[in-house]
């Protein structure tokens, strides 16, 4: 079979293209991310990987910083190799970063609000009833109905309370 026209002929070499702003430019995509802030501003890029690790205080190999125990040999004794750690403010900052409470972002869609505060509304704490009411579209069984309304009252605890208190009043008015 014979081979297309262009398959054999040698690709001329391109002037118009900077060979070094295009090296640059892949080495920079694939160089890995650092997603931590505080490595990625005390992070050296002429020393190597390990050799950062070590400057920040943290291990890049486990198995080297915990080493295993193994059978000591009678009078001999391994000797720990103190680390030198240049950088402490990191591990400082990321000790810092982590004991700050969590902000909880789990949430709650408005559907499935106004579809618990509906349920609540017309039969109170009976979940068996709930799941008998013609709302119920998707069938929920009374356990899945009582998660539905727990996962409620954790993500939007001020909004139930407030729901409560506005249904105690409207019992109170209808009395």
């Amino acid at each position: 079979m014979p081979k297309a026209k262009k398959a054999g002929r040698k690709k001329k070499f391109n002037y118009n293209k900077d060979r070094k702003k295009l090296n640059r430019k892949v080495k920079k995509k694939m160089a890995p991310r650092i997603a931590c802030s505080q490595m990625r501003n005390a992070w050296n890029e002429q020393s190597t990987v390990s050799k950062n690790l070590s400057d920040m205080g943290l291990a890049f190999d486990p198995n080297v910083a915990v080493p295993l125990r193994k059978n000591k040999i009678s009078g001999m004794e391994v000797d720990e190799v103190a680390q030198i750690v240049r950088k402490p403010y990191v591990i400082k900052e990321m000790e810092a970063e982590a004991k700050l409470p969590k902000q909880d972002t789990r949430t709650v869609s408005r559907d499935m609000i106004e579809y618990v505060q509906h349920m609540i509304r017309e039969h109170k704490e009976d979940y068996k009833a709930m799941a008998r009411d013609e709302k119920n579209y998707y069938q929920d069984t009374p356990k899945q109905i009582k998660r539905k309304i727990e996962m409620y009252k954790q993500c939007h605890s001020e909004e139930y309370a407030a729901f409560l208190e506005l249904l105690k009043t409207e019992q109170m008015d209808t009395k």
